[in-house]
């Protein structure tokens, strides 16, 4: 059987971020300008060969601009030396259900780590216009520090401004090509 190659609708997707902000709020970011290419033996993404997701760092929006310039400074992302975030899936499996793990390696700053995210998945449909999607939920936690995402400064009660674990969500959903 050939090999079908999914590809992002970036219009009904989205990449996000949540990071606890003293200890006592979280703050969301988003990747605004991202990409996500897949390629499975079947149509109904019970197995994938192929996984490849990357994200614009200059794309960073966290609704704050001075933060989101912080974020790509050298002090974070350092997005001048280290433009892109990418994962490359190196298994997808399925642990019941529609619940599945796609394990791989997230490279941010340079700085390559294997990581697990779990994946549900939503199904496949044909849209109105005749183009056949899949839909997925991926979330998982990373420590930012691991990347070498290691600035942080301390409050005068001795609180960390910002935390070291990454919530990561995505809601992507795949057209089929071809």
């Amino acid at each position: 059987m050939a090999t079908i190659k999914w590809a992002v609708d970036p219009m009904h997707s989205e990449v996000q971020f949540k990071v606890k902000h003293l200890m006592i709020t979280t703050v969301t970011g988003y990747f605004q300008s991202f990409n996500v290419e897949a390629e499975t033996e079947d149509e109904q993404f019970t197995s994938a060969s192929s996984v490849e997701f990357t994200a614009d760092v200059n794309s960073i929006n966290t609704n704050n601009e001075q933060r989101d310039t912080h974020l790509k400074s050298a002090d974070f992302f350092d997005a001048e030396n280290h433009g892109e975030i990418r994962f490359v899936g190196s298994k997808y499996e399925n642990v019941g259900g529609d619940d599945y793990q796609l394990h791989g390696d997230l490279t941010i700053r340079g700085v390559s780590k294997p990581v697990t995210l779990k994946v549900e998945f939503g199904g496949i449909v044909v849209d109105p216009y005749g183009q056949t999607k899949a839909g997925f939920t991926v979330s998982g936690k990373i420590s930012r520090k691991e990347f070498g995402l290691t600035w942080n400064a301390v409050t005068e009660a001795g609180s960390v401004v910002v935390s070291d674990e990454i919530k990561l969500q995505a809601e992507v959903q795949l057209v089929k090509q071809g």
